[in-house]
């Protein structure tokens, strides 16, 4: 038997309005700190680019890179802006997950430290020679190309100095005043890292230290004979 019409109750729409529940909205989170920006967004220092690449190239060196995974990570580090950028590049690798400095190095940013300079060569050269101010970190990445570093007429304004060398396929040349001390820390793989090491006999003297990795390329470091700095005690 069916169901008369009638016998519907055409209250059904009114108690549906009169009876349900109130429309419940989200909560709005809390409201960022004018004038404060998002970690994400902080603008990355020239320190946080170098502890980054610092961690690609004990990756490569480990083999938990390829050299073409590095090349388009270490370039994606040097022209990164923000610490958004950066934490994406060594996410994967255990260094970054696993080691509170290396997580306060891409999520924090960093304060002072004195600048840096980067010489990158890809499928080209980079030149840095003659009088020109040496920072405490230079950064030198060479694929397929070639690098060449002069120190023996530079300024040096900081006793300790750090250059991070990195030769894929490529070759880095350094070369350093002889009555400088040179030292070097770097890894062959199929190719050479050779520092030339040498003690000054000055305590005034600059610190050079060399580090990086030769992959299918070279880096080579040595006192150049004849070239020597003229006041150790005053170098600027």
């Amino acid at each position: 038997m069916t169901d008369s019409p009638l016998d519907k109750s055409p209250a059904t729409s009114l108690e549906k309005s009169a009876g349900a529940a109130p429309e419940t909205r989200p909560v709005a989170g809390p409201v960022a700190e004018p004038g404060r920006a998002a970690a994400a967004d902080v603008r990355a220092s020239d320190g946080d680019r170098d502890r980054v690449a610092d961690i690609l190239r004990e990756a490569l060196a480990q083999g938990r890179l390829d050299a073409e995974e590095h090349s388009e990570r270490i370039d994606a580090a040097y022209s990164a802006k923000t610490m958004g950028e950066l934490q994406p590049l060594v996410r994967d690798l255990p260094e970054a997950s696993a080691g509170a400095g290396v997580r306060g190095a891409v999520s924090e940013p960093s304060v002072g430290g004195g600048a840096s300079d980067n010489a990158i060569a890809i499928f080209s050269g980079a030149t840095r020679r003659g009088r020109w101010r040496v920072g405490r970190k230079t950064n030198a990445f060479a694929c397929f190309g070639g690098i060449e570093i002069d120190l023996t007429e530079a300024i040096f304004e900081q006793r300790e100095i750090v250059i991070n060398a990195t030769a894929i396929f490529g070759g880095i040349e350094i070369r350093v005043p002889e009555n400088v001390t040179l030292r070097g820390k770097g890894t062959g793989i199929f190719g050479g890292f050779d520092v030339k090491t040498n003690d000054s006999p000055d305590t005034d003297a600059p610190v050079i230290l060399v580090q990086g990795v030769a992959l299918f390329g070279g880096v080579e470091a040595k006192p150049k004979r004849g070239k020597r700095l003229r006041d150790l005690r005053k170098r600027g």
